[in-house]
């Protein structure tokens, strides 16, 4: 569906952020409990807590909507509107007081994403790229960096063991990305969703990932590409609540994006190219 994606939703995800900041910054760099999840993820009682305000907010402001999160599950998740949440992105670096965490929080529609904030409660920045509107750091437009070669692109991936061979797509998927890896300029880690803001902000080129869901992406793509950036998966599809491999790719351009496809393996993109 085109259009622009309407104001009242990003003052309601605005509304989100607030809240969730509110519930995460008093558990920061404070001893608090930390349990495994079934699939050994962290969690702490701050990010129980954040999602557990964003569903009361959207319960009221949006009864109709869905709501998929990364803590509590999904409710309506076929519906026209979902909003899709994770409350701490970057649990690990929450509990070792790393303040680069992140709030996530993405709006589809017809499930297409069209809203999406990246939140850093305690340092107070705040990306919100909407369809339509633009990319926001703060309430100031942002914009990615200008075109240029792979060869002097600067990547981020959140783990080096992301692509160790033995998960995240195995051997081939390590094979892939070791590839790109040699074909930037540099590579870091660290940062988790973070990272989007900062190529949406013009300050990296690439952003490469395993072992995604929907809660960690979907919330990245409005605000990379409503800076003029593109993201998909490695095949060049578009990223959905369906999506299931775990591998994604955002670049500063269309071109790049094609280029870091073609090291990958993938081909031409199929989006943006």
């Amino acid at each position: 569906m085109t259009g622009a994606c309407p104001e009242e939703f990003v003052e309601i995800a605005n509304r989100l952020a607030d809240a969730s900041g509110a519930a995460i910054r008093p558990h920061f760099r404070r001893r608090i409990a930390v349990a495994d999840k079934p699939d050994l993820s962290p969690v702490t009682v701050a990010d129980e807590a954040a999602e557990r305000d964003i569903r009361r907010i959207l319960e009221r402001a949006c009864p109709g909507h869905g709501i998929v999160g990364e803590e509590f599950g999904s409710d309506g998740a076929g519906r026209d509107f979902v909003w899709v949440i994770d409350p701490i992105d970057g649990t690990r670096s929450f509990i070792c007081g790393v303040p680069l965490f992140t709030t996530l929080i993405a709006l589809l529609r017809d499930g297409e994403p069209i809203l999406g904030v990246v939140d850093q409660p305690v340092l107070g920045e705040r990306w919100v790229g909407a369809r339509g509107r633009g990319t926001v750091f703060n309430g100031a437009p942002v914009n990615t960096a200008a075109p240029k070669p792979l060869a002097e692109a600067a990547m981020f991936t959140t783990a080096p063991d992301m692509f160790d061979g033995s998960a995240f797509g195995g051997a081939a998927a390590a094979e892939a990305y070791g590839r790109l890896r040699a074909a930037a300029r540099l590579t870091r880690f660290g940062l988790d969703g973070y990272a989007a803001g900062l190529l949406a902000s013009g300050l990296i080129d690439l952003h490469v990932e395993g072992d995604m869901k929907p809660w960690d992406y979907l919330a990245l793509v409005p605000v990379i590409e409503n800076a003029g950036g593109v993201m998909t998966g490695w095949t060049g599809d578009r990223l959905t609540l369906e999506a299931d491999d775990g591998l994604t790719l955002a670049a500063s351009s269309p071109a790049l994006h094609a280029a870091a496809l073609d090291v990958l393996g993938s081909g031409r993109a199929r989006h943006g190219g």
